[in-house]
């Protein structure tokens, strides 16, 4: 028997998402469309990711809410549009997990999750063609991923291919390359150059991150995070002595800021 204590709830939040869109319902609701949503999408999931971060359940689950709540309103708009409902979009990723765990639900033996992504890649690949579509090795990576989870996708497609290094020390070695050629581009005033340059360095960057089984979209939001720390201490100390931290001489700005990334390193352990 289905568990009420979770049926109830979403019904009953389909319920309200139909009524905001409906007759005599929230002027602003009725108003919108697939693609003016598409904001609230991307900002609702990076809510979420905060959320997980920030260590805090009862945020998590206010933000996981909002972002149900964009699934429950594009599914309403496809529903009034007749291209299917949210009991479709139900019914599709559940036959979609059943389908690509046969390991689970139907008789095939795996080792490890290696394994099992592997086995979930060729599935994928055979719905793809079963509807007719291209085996496009590089497909499934979607464009408007952050640059570097993308990137750092597309590299796990390439290593697929063969396309890739056999550990991180060669990558490494592409890196000082790829280093190199910025330090000349820059040298010779190229911003043109030094563009493409950089963007090769950042790719390879996520390359090593890969090898290192490290997202690099995470590795550099925590490092963001660590920096929004430390240049706030630094400020802080700056103000405590009465001056700006701008107005410092390099040298004091660069002890402010190594007492800085000391005590955050201390609180980090």
């Amino acid at each position: 028997m289905p568990d009420r204590s979770v049926a109830d709830p979403f019904l009953r939040l389909v319920e309200i998402m139909a009524r905001l869109r409906g007759p005599g319902g929230c002027p602003w609701d009725r108003e919108q469309t697939p693609e003016s949503l598409r904001p609230y999408v991307i900002e609702e999931a990076y809510e979420v990711l905060e959320a997980i971060e920030c260590g805090d359940p009862d945020a998590l689950r206010d933000e996981l809410g909002d972002l149900l709540l964009q699934v429950v309103f594009q599914a309403e708009l496809a529903a009034e549009a007749g291209h299917f409902t949210i009991a479709d979009v139900a019914s599709a990723v559940t036959e979609k997990l059943v389908r690509r765990h046969p390991h689970v639900f139907g008789d095939v033996e795996v080792r490890d999750a290696d394994e099992v992504m592997r086995n979930w890649r060729r599935i994928k690949a055979e719905e793809i063609e079963a509807r007719g579509g291209k085996r496009d090795p590089l497909a499934g990576v979607p464009a408007a991923l952050p640059a570097l989870a993308r990137a750092q996708q597309l590299g796990e497609k390439a290593r697929q291919l063969g396309l890739d290094w056999p550990d991180a020390a060669g990558v490494l070695a592409k890196l000082r390359e790829e280093q190199a050629e910025l330090e000349a581009a820059v040298a010779s005033d190229d911003r043109a150059a030094a563009a493409r340059e950089l963007g090769d360095v950042l790719l390879t960057l996520t390359s090593l991150a890969r090898h290192l089984d490290v997202p690099a979209e995470m590795a550099l939001r925590d490092a963001a995070a660590r920096f929004v720390v430390r240049a706030r201490r630094a400020d802080a100390a700056a103000r405590a002595r009465g001056a700006a931290l701008v107005d410092l001489g390099p040298d004091e700005r660069d002890r402010l800021w190594t007492l800085a990334k000391q005590e955050d390193d201390a609180g980090s352990v």
